[in-house]
């Protein structure tokens, strides 16, 4: 009986060790890190993330038509006790904000494996997989629920600037 005992109190031990190692982190992200270029709607979009420090990744995007800025993206990966949360903040021209001032789109970490991670928006509408496509590609994919599955496409794809 004790033997029992043990082994369910050791199960029980490796599945909650098993769950809390979903939470991820933001080494999870950090493949992101350098400057990346691509298109977008016909104009050029320019990406830039720096390497997580303390509680947090940080990065931006400029894209761009006929020379001129058509809006900028915050976007701010900050570690929580259930994983890593991205933050977006959306800017037209004139670093004119589109969600409102204390507003933010977030969105939970899901999963990662090498070079990949998955995140889902709060309220369950989308999903964003950041990957790595070999030492000089970055994709961000977005997806959108359809048949009862995910279905993804590639939203940017960027190339390494050095």
């Amino acid at each position: 009986m004790k033997k029992l005992y043990f082994l369910f109190c050791l199960l029980a031990t490796l599945t909650v060790q098993a769950q809390t190692s979903k939470t991820g982190s933001l080494a999870d992200v950090a493949f992101m890190e350098g400057r990346w270029q691509g298109t977008f709607n016909g104009g050029p979009i320019e990406a830039a993330w720096i390497a997580p420090v303390g509680d947090n990744l940080s990065g931006f995007m400029r894209m761009m038509k006929d020379n001129k800025v058509t809006m900028y993206e915050m976007l701010i990966f900050e570690q929580t006790s259930e994983g890593p949360i991205v933050l977006v903040k959306h800017f037209k021209p004139g670093l004119i904000g589109q969600e409102e001032k204390d507003k933010s789109d977030r969105y939970r970490f899901i999963e990662a494996s090498p070079n990949r991670a998955l995140f889902e928006k709060e309220d369950g509408s989308i999903r964003i997989i950041y990957e790595k496509r070999g030492a000089n590609q970055l994709v961000i994919q977005r997806g959108q629920p359809k048949d009862g599955n995910w279905a993804f496409s590639d939203l940017f794809v960027f190339k390494r600037v050095n």
